[in-house]
């Protein structure tokens, strides 16, 4: 990874695309030096907090392997505890965009290192391009993207 040497990869899921009408009730982060796997962070919004049964559904998988709170500016205050001030490597979606935007972190399109670029189908793009097996943790799957990116050069 040029010029990065510490860093976070993020993903979010919130509940609306627009920080001003939603909370986040989802983040999953993977701090890394180079591409050596540091720390992980696997935080949920308790589900008696999340209205939308959509949403719900949506992150009912591996339950056990998050840790909930009861509120989405405690998960966003314990993020910013775990990211401190590494720069971020994102998807630069709109909603991404907007929910991290007060944050002072530099923040990275990781797209950028994959030589891919946003579309609707871009984790399918991206199991496809590295041959990766289908995972719901989606930091999981750029990780391991951009390990395999890594090996190629």
């Amino acid at each position: 990874m040029k010029n990065l040497q510490k860093y976070i990869i993020v993903e979010i899921i919130p509940t609306t695309s627009k920080k001003e009408t939603g909370e986040i009730i989802q983040i999953q982060a993977l701090k890394l030096n180079n591409l050596k796997l540091i720390d992980r962070f696997d935080y949920r919004l308790s589900e008696d907090q999340i209205l939308n049964q959509d949403l719900k559904k949506m992150i009912s998988y591996d339950k056990s392997n998050f840790t909930y709170l009861t509120s989405s500016q405690e998960l966003f205050k314990k993020f910013q505890e775990f990211i401190g001030n590494l720069p971020l490597l994102i998807l630069e979606n709109d909603y991404t965009i907007d929910y991290l935007k007060d944050l002072k972190n530099p923040k990275y399109s990781i797209l950028k290192y994959l030589n891919l670029d946003l579309t609707d189908d871009v984790f399918a793009k991206i199991i496809t391009k590295y041959h990766l097996t289908f995972s719901n943790h989606f930091v999981d799957l750029l990780y391991e993207a951009l390990i395999y990116e890594n090996n190629q050069k």
